[in-house]
């Protein structure tokens, strides 16, 4: 949609010669019109939506276990926007655990943006539960009513689950039922900060992978995730991926922080890694580093 993309993940497209179509709208219309234009023109659509895409995914769950040496952790916490990975890591453990392959199924936690947050809106405030394979979708369609009457679009920095109508919501919903799962929304304020935490343990991720980390720490905060729990948080995008967040958090340059961060109610970067302005001077340079070399 125009203007609710993130230029790193566009970048790839054009970069390979792809067709790439914009339109006046943001993830939830342009979701409409591919399915539209996949049924029409018999192209074929890799979506989430697309069941094969979600076996595909089941596998990170395997990697999981593997990683763990099959012992099963007590929590995966997921970042929630069209509800792919949280649907089919879901089915991933009710499979193993059908299949005696391991002897517990961990409970989930998918984490939304606040200002994306229907499933968390549908399934903690509305009581939106799987009820054996009948979920009142009543309760999804009287919320998406409510959305529309005042033109609520999804808004959140977490531009990967900036979604208001994810094309999973029912597979996830079974998915929650398997697992015991419960459901948070993380402001933008808290995923990055949660994002540059994780960053400064080396591991870079884009916004909305960081929501699992934020929500993690909700749920210890709240106490439902005990001290002595195993916790797997997955982050499921590259930091390159949306860059302009990262740079504007980090910036010394207060307005470039206002101008992208300030309408989002974000308010300070507690874990800003900021330049250190020095002269153009070899000594002022290298006690710059020595400086930070004996702070760390």
């Amino acid at each position: 949609g125009s203007g609710k993309i993130s230029y790193g993940k566009l970048s790839q497209a054009p970069d390979y010669g792809a067709l790439t179509v914009q339109i006046a709208g943001d993830f939830d219309d342009a979701m409409m019109r591919v399915r539209e234009v996949s049924e029409r023109l018999g192209i074929y659509l890799v979506n989430s939506v697309n069941p094969f895409r979600l076996e595909g995914q089941k596998t990170i769950m395997f990697r999981v276990l593997e990683s763990l040496n099959w012992e099963v952790p007590d929590w995966i916490v997921v970042p929630g926007g069209n509800l792919g990975n949280s649907s089919s890591f879901g089915k991933a453990f009710y499979e193993l655990h059908q299949l005696g392959l391991i002897d517990r199924i961990p409970r989930l936690a998918v984490i939304n943006a606040a200002g994306a947050n229907t499933l968390y809106q549908l399934y903690e405030k509305r009581g939106l539960r799987w009820n054996d394979g009948e979920p009142d979708m009543s309760v999804v369609e009287s919320y998406h009513a409510e959305l529309d009457a005042v033109a609520r679009r999804a808004d959140t920095i977490a531009s990967a689950i900036e979604i208001n109508r994810p094309v999973n919501l029912t597979k996830c919903l079974r998915a929650l039922d398997w697992c015991d799962g419960v459901v948070r929304e993380a402001t933008d304020q808290e995923i990055l900060d949660a994002k540059a935490q994780v960053g400064a343990n080396g591991f870079g991720c884009e916004p909305a992978s960081a929501a699992s980390v934020a929500g993690a720490k909700q749920l210890r905060e709240q106490g439902v995730i005990a001290p002595s729990d195993r916790v797997v948080c997955i982050l499921t995008g590259h930091q390159l991926k949306d860059p302009t967040a990262t740079v504007a958090y980090h910036t010394t340059d207060q307005n470039e922080f206002n101008r992208v961060l300030g309408s989002r109610g974000v308010s300070r970067a507690l874990f800003a890694n900021r330049a250190v302005q020095v002269e153009n001077d070899l000594d002022a340079i290298v006690q710059a580093i020595q400086l930070n070399s004996a702070n760390a």
